[in-house]
């Protein structure tokens, strides 16, 4: 290989994200400066939404920074509005991710499982 990492994923229809979960356990801590995660409380429940529209949802909700320590586990909606700054300074923020649905994909699409 040339040094590129290439990932495989699918992106299933927005009717089947919403229904999903995304539970992360954080295997460093994440404070404050730390490129913490920034979440939209109750946005998942509005849909898909432009790209356009994001600020004014943000405006309107609110966002909250969620710090964590080495080990929390945190399960979210997978379709929630959610970002995260960079780190300042640059340290590490590793987490193990993983998305789950009980949901088949419309073929040709297929979820590749472990």
């Amino acid at each position: 290989m040339d040094g590129q990492v290439w990932l495989t994923q699918v992106k299933p229809p927005f009717e089947i994200l919403e229904r999903m979960g995304t539970l992360c356990m954080h295997l460093d801590a994440v404070n404050e400066r730390n490129a913490p995660l920034r979440i939209v409380p109750g946005s998942h429940r509005l849909g898909r939404l432009p790209e356009a529209e994001i600020e004014r949802v943000v405006a309107a909700f609110g966002e909250r920074l969620y710090l964590a320590e080495r080990g929390d586990v945190w399960l979210y909606a997978t379709s929630i509005i959610h970002a995260s700054l960079a780190a300042d300074p640059l340290r590490r923020r590793r987490v193990l991710q993983v998305d789950f649905s009980a949901y088949a994909t419309p073929g040709p699409l297929a979820w590749r499982g472990v």
